[in-house]
């Protein structure tokens, strides 16, 4: 593979990724969203159904990583890195893309981001936070806790994806990017809770830069003291499973 297709491919997968991931949540969150309240469950396959896009999208070009912790596991396991750098460039462009591509498909409704006067929710004018949408906030506020959080998630997600690699044919008959898309949604549904599974450190950090720039009315803190945890805990993650990984398989 080029370092052009590398590129492209990483780009536009993980701006599919982000936009579905980033638009089931804002459905989810936005108060004029026919979703409304949709509840957990939605939200995590809305993700498993945007890596099934994002990587059907980006395999012929670049294999599909869409994530800087699959990258990384891969390269600890192989040794090859001279090609790491572009991945994790295009996967960083592309989740800013998808970011901006959902902040203008929710357009209307970021630009309503209040709540209804006489309502349970809250008083007349006051916001809906809207960090949610493009980034992972933890449940309870914990560092050592939530890193672990983290780590533990994404050696989830990466070590079965170098082991699916031991499945013959299962890559070129498509059925890998379906299996990985079903991993992910069972991450989320098992390991989601704490921290909202960041488990890919461009899906958090690419949104998170885009969400402190738009002009959101009403919308909040980006919350810049908790982004290092969603970058260090999934790079973590993805070099421990390429090191199980080689010394296990």
């Amino acid at each position: 593979m080029s370092n052009g297709d590398i590129f492209v491919g990483e780009t536009i997968g993980t701006a599919i990724l982000i936009l579905f991931g980033a638009g089931v949540c804002a459905a989810v969150t936005l108060r004029y969203s026919k979703a409304r309240a949709a509840g957990w469950v939605v939200i995590a396959f809305g993700w498993g159904f945007g890596v099934l896009a994002g990587a059907y999208t980006a395999a012929p070009l670049s294999g599909g990583h869409l994530n800087p912790a699959v990258t990384l596991g891969i390269a600890v396991d192989t040794g090859e890195w001279g090609k790491v750098w572009v991945y994790v460039l295009g996967q960083f462009v592309g989740a800013v893309i998808g970011a901006v591509l959902c902040y203008l498909t929710y357009f209307a409704q970021f630009q309503a981001n209040v709540r209804k006067t006489g309502t349970t929710e809250g008083t007349a004018d006051e916001p809906v936070p809207t960090l949610g949408i493009f980034s992972t906030i933890p449940e309870i506020r914990h560092p050592v806790a939530n890193l672990i959080t983290e780590i533990i998630a994404t050696v989830a997600l990466v070590l079965p994806i170098l082991a699916f690699g031991l499945t013959e044919g299962l890559g070129e008959s498509g059925t890998l990017v379906l299996i990985v898309s079903l991993l992910v949604v069972g991450i989320g549904l098992s390991l989601g809770g704490p921290t909202g599974y960041a488990i890919n450190p461009t899906r958090d950090l690419g949104p998170r830069i885009v969400h402190t720039f738009l002009p959101i009315p009403n919308k909040g803190t980006s919350d810049w003291g908790y982004a290092w945890i969603p970058v260090v805990g999934p790079l973590t993650g993805g070099a421990l499973a390429g090191l199980v990984y080689n010394a296990a398989f």
